[in-house]
């Protein structure tokens, strides 16, 4: 892990190795860590829906919903036909129990992947809780 932070320190202006950094981090599980460095790469690349999407990984992986959502708006802003996006930010909802709001998400990503088998499924899972 030494080695990895001497990149951020020898390449603290270059979005690339800071990202990857990240995804390294983030596999390792120390999420705090992987969060400042995609808070740098968010500096050098504001408008980056990918930057955007792992800031949203990350946080999500530290139970933290509300702070991915604004992530993931952010990112749908960017590309609004992004069904990664989308999807995730259905599940996200789902979590936060925007019920409606999960399933404009999903029914949005449908005209994009039809069929998908994750948002069907999440789909469902949401309109049983709306029946409960």
């Amino acid at each position: 892990m030494e080695d990895l932070d001497k990149v951020d320190v020898l390449e603290s202006n270059n979005a690339f190795p800071l990202r990857t950094l990240e995804d390294v981090k983030r596999m390792l599980h120390p999420y705090q860590r992987a969060l400042k460095d995609l808070d740098k790469v968010h500096v050098l690349e504001p408008n980056n829906a990918s930057t955007l999407n792992s800031c949203e990984r990350v946080k999500y992986m530290l139970n933290d919903y509300q702070r991915p959502l604004n992530d993931l708006n952010k990112a749908h802003v960017l590309e609004p036909n992004n069904a990664f996006t989308l999807r995730i930010c259905g599940e996200v909802k789902s979590i936060l129990h925007d019920c409606q709001g999960a399933l404009e998400d999903f029914d949005k990503v449908d005209v994009f992947e039809l069929n998908n088998a994750f948002t069907l499924q999440t789909c469902g899972e949401v309109k049983k809780m709306l029946d409960d």
